[in-house]
């Protein structure tokens, strides 16, 4: 079966005669609305928090080329150990003169609601075509460092830990000998392979994207939408390779990709990266979102190779059997089972993939059963599998935008500024789409990318910062009521790498569990706070079992809770 997935997309990509796949799924009908209270409400409010500097990426209007419109790159992290998440968000620019605002940005948390832009003092302005983020501590020195990919050459900012950063790209290794054709690079992740408390490194590439091969809008079948011009691709492009870097015990970086297995998958359109441990056998893995092209699972053989085996897991193709234009991962446990499940987003006209993890590494793709594919208009990014109202079941925010800024005249089903989707968690295995319910944020409209997770200001919930192209971020406030407990773990890996990167968390309360993972990057090329939040519900005590990255397993009791709780590996 693994032979046949080429000659599918050939297939798909001729029926449909367009660079981006799209099956042409209508939305299923909607259920009765439970009439229950929802006890959350998101408020955007960048502006008065400070967030006021556009996002540059490419061109207001009549956009050339792909490369243009597809970033969205954003960090929710404590770079300075306050305890107080603060922002990176990933820009780019445009052909021609870059705007004085195109750079990367660092926001530092003034733990009052506010933030300041520390970009310049930190050492991070650079101008380039950036697309994702990963967070992880690679030197083990206690401070969170950021890898940053683009269109072009990749930087690895080490942490100072004096509120500063520096690039040691190429000193740890990083910087490979300049390709024939410039790659867009796009997602990332730390993830330590061999569990030897190191963290190495995984790079996905989109394409090897040079202007000068890549036609016009509307120059052949690869380039329409709907019988509208538009850039071209991916269909029709080269399809990317990827790199696995594993590091050194003297704190550089080797190139393994051909040994370890992972350069031998070479047809596809990588995008987000995913390192966990999804088969529960104590190592982890890497699950690629790949874009017009079947998802990929790269199985760690424990030996320091992997085998790609998306096809066998379920998490390849959707419950149809097709490929579908994989964006952002989302990882979490939504019927609390303490099995890992994967929610995957996609381009318009078809359904996103919730897929049940039905243990030992097999996966069922259940959207149409769990109530998600009620809306397929949406081109949709960056997804969070977060409990926003604390009653101990993660639900969904999923943000979206159009790929094409200038279609919608012709397709003013498809506009260019897109809304977010919110889908509460029912309990019983569904979800149901909220609207107004879910506060003030669920009515804006952006084009939006990446998303990033976790408690801005402190005070017990889940909040939300979401890229927007050409636009200020958006920062979604989480205000909750209710009363219902939560925990928050921040744990720290001593024989396993320090940020405890790839550590499984499982909490059980109220007679049930919950399961959750250290990611260094999820959603859409984009990395969540890596202190994982578990609303509890009416329960107020907790046990939790953290699977550590090195393999080991520890239990800790907790009897008080709404509070951040600290486990440092034994």
């Amino acid at each position: 079966m693994r032979r046949l997935w080429p000659a599918l997309a050939a297939c798909s990509a001729m029926a449909f005669g367009q660079g981006m796949i799209s099956h042409g799924v209508k939305p299923a009908a909607r259920e009765k609305a439970s009439g229950l209270p929802w006890r959350s409400k998101l408020t955007n409010i960048a502006r008065q928090a400070g967030l006021t500097q556009p996002i540059v990426y490419g061109a207001e209007r009549d956009v050339q080329y792909l490369a243009e419109t597809s970033s969205g790159g954003i960090a929710m992290v404590d770079y300075d150990g306050d305890g107080w998440p603060d922002l990176f968000i990933v820009s780019g620019t445009r052909f021609g003169a870059a705007p004085a605002e195109a750079t990367n940005r660092l926001y530092r948390n003034n733990r009052d609601g506010t933030f300041t832009d520390v970009t310049e003092k930190a050492g991070l302005r650079r101008t380039g075509w950036g697309q994702g983020v990963s967070v992880g501590d690679f030197d083990n020195d206690g401070h969170l460092d950021l890898f940053v990919t683009y269109w072009g050459e990749n930087v690895l900012y080490r942490n100072n830990g004096n509120g500063t950063f520096s690039d040691v790209t190429a000193k740890v290794g990083l910087r490979p000998k300049a390709p024939e054709y410039p790659t867009w690079y796009s997602g990332s992740t730390f993830i330590d392979y061999d569990r030897d408390g190191r963290l190495d490194l995984f790079v996905a590439t989109y394409t090897d994207y040079d202007l000068r091969r890549t036609p016009k809008p509307g120059a052949n079948s690869f380039c329409n939408w709907k019988g509208v011009p538009t850039p071209c691709g991916p269909r029709g492009l080269r399809p990317g390779r990827h790199y696995l870097y594993h590091q050194r015990a003297d704190g550089t970086f080797e190139d393994v990709s051909e040994k370890s297995g992972i350069a031998s998958a070479r047809q596809s359109f990588g995008f987000t990266a995913i390192g966990a441990d999804l088969d529960d056998d104590g190592w982890p893995d890497i699950l690629l979102a790949c874009d017009s092209t079947p998802t990929l699972f790269f199985h760690n053989n424990h030996d320091g190779t992997f085998t790609e085996e998306g096809i066998e897991r379920g998490l390849a193709l959707n419950a149809d059997g097709m490929e579908q234009a994989g964006m952002g991962v989302a990882v979490g446990d939504y019927n609390g089972d303490g099995v890992l499940d994967v929610f995957k987003t996609h381009f318009a006209d078809d359904t996103q993939g919730l897929f049940q993890g039905l243990g030992k590494g097999q996966f069922a793709d259940v959207a149409m059963k769990a109530g998600i594919a009620v809306e397929t208009r949406y081109i949709c990014w960056g997804v969070g599998l977060q409990d926003f109202d604390n009653d101990g079941w993660p639900d969904l925010l999923i943000v979206s935008g159009n790929v094409y800024p200038d279609t919608e005249r012709d397709l003013p089903a498809y506009p260019y500024r897109m809304l977010p989707m919110l889908f509460r968690n029912l309990g019983n295995g569904r979800f149901e789409q909220l609207f107004e319910e879910g506060g003030p944020a669920i009515g804006e409209r952006h084009s939006s990318r990446g998303t990033a997770f976790g408690d801005i200001d402190n005070d017990g919930d889940v909040d939300v910062v979401v890229w927007n192209r050409n636009e200020p971020p958006s920062l979604l406030r989480n205000d909750v009521t209710g009363g219902g407990h939560w925990l928050q773990l921040g744990l720290v890996g001593t024989k396993s790498n320090r940020a405890a990167i790839g550590a499984k968390a499982t909490v059980e309360f109220d007679g049930r569990r919950q399961s959750q993972v250290v990611l260094s990057q999820s959603s859409f090329t984009s990395a969540s706070d890596l202190r994982l939040h578990f609303g509890l519900g009416k329960s107020a005590s907790a046990k939790v079992t953290v699977r550590w990255p090195s393999g080991a397993t520890s239990t800790h009791p907790i009897q008080s809770v709404n509070r951040v709780v600290v486990l440092t590996e034994p």
